[in-house]
């Protein structure tokens, strides 16, 4: 073989890379990510103590099963995502990937990670997140999304379990300080999603799915998001009365949620979309912020 064979054998094909990266959108990383941090958080300040590599087994486990969630239910939402907007370019529905390969690499991917979860770390752990891929799949992508406005407040227990495995990956069970931390995300979800849904409901309309917007119309759902918002207050407040965090995360809480309030209340009075955009993009800061406050605080208590 010549040196110029040599190398052109050498060089990875750009369409390989194209495919790797088309299986890794599957996954849904920007999702996975959320998942991964609030189940890291979890893991942390769960009381207790867990070798750092199972510790990684797990976070491995709970990103690989969230990104087999997310790959099954593009599989299922193939002939609805070739007609909306946001999502004509994911794999299935551009084509670049067959729709019961993504289904196959889905599933192996879900069950490898619940047996991972439950061999290295502990039974309850792997429960949970079995729990949680069949709940995302099941109850949300193939019950609940094309059937009731209600689709992301029952569903979104799904997106709330993450930081419970992650607590329950260290002690075994599940106490008051994971349900304060299921309960934030399950409460932020709404709220979150419907801001989105403000400016997509057309897209919603078109293939179906009845999101609040479509079903109740834009005031009812601008109402329905500063409720929300307003419950989620006090409810941010709550894990250091369950030995989740301490005075500083309180205080971060605090004027996170009078922000967050706010946000809601200007989508509530406004009939433009901007406010609604806003809301949605500061309600992802909002949640990674919160629970870096949690994180923050428990590596400060770890070092002082």
């Amino acid at each position: 073989m010549t040196d110029t064979t040599a190398i052109a054998a050498d060089k990875t094909d750009p369409a390989d890379l194209a495919r790797v990266g088309d299986y890794f959108a599957l996954l849904k990383p920007r999702v996975m990510s959320l998942v991964i941090f609030t189940a890291g958080v979890g893991l942390a300040i769960a009381p207790g103590d867990i070798h750092p590599l199972l510790a990684f087994t797990a976070l491995l486990a709970i990103a690989v099963g969230a990104g087999a969630s997310g790959a099954i239910n593009m599989w299922y939402d193939a002939d609805i995502d070739r007609v909306m907007a946001r999502t004509r370019n994911r794999p299935i529905p551009a084509g670049r990937i067959d729709a019961g390969t993504a289904l196959a690499f889905g599933s192996v991917l879900a069950v490898g990670s619940v047996i991972v979860m439950g061999l290295a770390v502990n039974h309850v752990a792997a429960l949970l997140l079995a729990v949680t891929i069949a709940f995302y799949v099941f109850i949300y992508t193939m019950w609940l999304k094309r059937r009731t406005p209600q689709n992301i407040v029952i569903g979104g227990a799904s997106g709330a379990l993450p930081p419970v495995i992650g607590w329950a990956a260290v002690t075994g069970t599940v106490d008051a300080g994971a349900v304060a931390l299921f309960a934030i995300i399950f409460m932020w979800t709404p709220p979150h999603f419907w801001a989105l849904s403000l400016w997509r409901s057309g897209d919603y309309e078109k293939v179906g799915v009845p999101m609040l917007p479509v079903v109740a119309g834009l005031r009812a759902t601008r109402n329905q998001i500063l409720v929300y918002s307003l419950l989620l207050f006090p409810i941010t407040l709550t894990p250091p009365f369950f030995g989740a965090g301490g005075w500083f995360y309180e205080a971060v809480a605090a004027v996170l949620g009078l922000v967050f309030v706010f946000a809601a209340f200007r989508v509530w009075r406004s009939e433009e979309e901007k406010p609604a955009k806003q809301l949605f993009a500061y309600s992802i800061l909002y949640l990674f912020l919160l629970f870096a406050a949690l994180l923050g605080e428990w590596a400060f208590g770890r070092v002082a």
